[in-house]
């Protein structure tokens, strides 16, 4: 047997290549859409890929499945027990698909979604026993994934409950030298407590996992389940990844190549509605930009804090360090549902300032804080996840989190200049940006966040 995984540290996301060394067949299991990589990885090994399904509907990124499908002749697969209005074979619980010496069996798993399917692989040349399950977010690294992204409190705890016979009866029942690879891993916001490894086994997570030490008790489960001030807050992206990738995803087609755009043009793009995403460091940001820019630092966090500013549909123009980042910050945005961008500022920020106005977002220091806090110069807003206020927060601070800022902008005090705050400035730059476009007081960023607060000796509540 023969088993790849593609980890996607951006959204915390992990795909798989399952594939048969004796027929050559193989199967793609939670597919990104940026779907090159899989064939390069067949093509590498001699694997023709004969299926391709998901484990549920995602809710944090857009499937690669249709993008898949258009470039290789296969089946898609789906989970029986979904409302899936693409093309596909539905598959449940129990049913195996065969890959010569490779034995896929389908579990239904539900919990994380009502659909949720994972795979259980057995490699018949080693012997009969289940060797890997490839657990979705049925099973995490350390966690189960979260149970509340589909409704209300009632729907969450059917759901959790739904959760706990799923994790008794399917994954506990298990042996404990069966492999988990879950496609939920460190980054994702699917889970509260997801530890950084990228694997386990079913008999490590019985033994450290703290969720799973209160299945014996459904109550308990549950409750812990649903502990909001453990899960971090939903950007707002999710709400439409679900329902694309149900319906399935538009296919790409051949993807243009984004314009060189110089001053004068970006101006017309961005009097025409454009947004303008500047992708630098904070620290460069803040030191100049375009008027009305928002700042998303390209790197890990890019694609999560892209959907939470932007609006749905939005045509983006892009400020970056160095062309080479033009296609990474492009493939960030398609993964969560906007279009290429439909331009970038030729030669940065240098040939901006040759002939427009420019912006500043005002950086200050902790210690500069402190003082200003002690005279009551400025509020202090502060964007962190739940779980990261209530371990301890600036007493004077007031907590709306970065994914519910855009729609709870109209909450904030509005009587002084507002500082940002978050664990290192990176959010809080964000964040920054996003209220300095829409507020007439100044807006600061606090460079370092809550790090630089603590190590400052400074108080702090929780």
């Amino acid at each position: 047997m023969l088993l790849e995984q593609f980890h996607l540290e951006s959204l915390g996301h992990a795909s798989y290549l399952v594939g048969s060394e004796e027929t050559g067949e193989a199967l793609v299991f939670d597919p990104r859409r940026d779907v090159e990589l899989y064939l390069a990885a067949a093509r590498r090994r001699g694997l023709r890929i004969r299926y391709a399904l998901d484990s549920h509907g995602h809710n944090d990124y857009l499937s690669g499945l249709s993008e898949l499908a258009g470039r290789v002749d296969l089946q898609v697969l789906g989970s029986a027990a979904g409302d899936l209005r693409y093309a596909h074979r539905p598959i449940g619980d129990g049913d195996v698909v065969e890959l010569g010496e490779v034995g896929v069996e389908v579990l239904h798993t539900p919990g994380h979604t009502p659909e949720h399917v994972s795979l259980l692989l057995y490699d018949r040349s080693a012997g009969s026993a289940p060797a890997v399950l490839l657990s979705g977010g049925a099973l995490l690294v350390g966690d189960v994934a979260r149970p509340d992204l589909l409704g209300g409190e009632e729907e969450a705890r059917r759901a959790a409950t739904t959760f706990c016979h799923t994790i008794q009866r399917k994954i506990l029942s298990l042996p404990d030298h069966v492999e988990v690879f879950p496609t939920h891993v460190a980054g994702s916001l699917c889970g509260g407590n997801i530890g950084s490894r990228l694997s386990t086994t079913v008999g490590y997570e019985r033994l450290s996992n703290e969720i799973l030490a209160r299945v014996s008790s459904s109550e308990e489960f549950v409750e812990e389940c649903l502990r909001l001030d453990n899960l971090p807050a939903v950007p707002p992206y999710w709400r439409r990844m679900r329902s694309h990738n149900l319906a399935g995803v538009e296919r790409l087609g051949v993807l243009g190549e984004p314009p060189a755009l110089q001053p004068e043009e970006v101006t017309h793009l961005q009097a025409d509605g454009a947004v303008v995403v500047d992708a630098r460091a904070p620290e460069a940001f803040g030191a100049a930009h375009i008027p009305g820019a928002l700042n998303v630092g390209l790197g890990p966090s890019f694609a999560t804090w892209a959907g939470t500013v932007l609006p749905e549909g939005a045509r983006v123009v892009l400020v970056l360090d160095r062309p080479d980042d033009l296609w990474e910050a492009a493939w960030q945005l398609l993964r969560v549902g906007y279009d290429p961008p439909v331009g970038w500022l030729a030669g940065g920020m240098r040939t901006w300032r040759r002939s427009r106005d420019i912006a500043h977002l005002a950086q200050i220091t902790v210690h500069e804080l402190r003082g200003r806090l002690q005279r009551d110069e400025v509020d202090l807003l502060d964007v962190r996840q739940p779980a990261e206020w209530a371990a301890g927060h600036v007493p004077e601070a007031v907590f709306v989190t970065g994914a519910e800022l855009p729609a709870r902008a109209h909450e904030l005090p509005d009587g002084k200049p507002l500082a940002v705050i978050c664990g290192s400035g990176y959010r809080s730059s964000v964040s920054a940006s996003l209220l300095a476009a829409r507020r007439g007081l100044p807006v600061l960023n606090v460079l370092g966040g809550m790090a630089a607060w603590k190590q400052a000796g400074y108080p702090s509540v929780g």
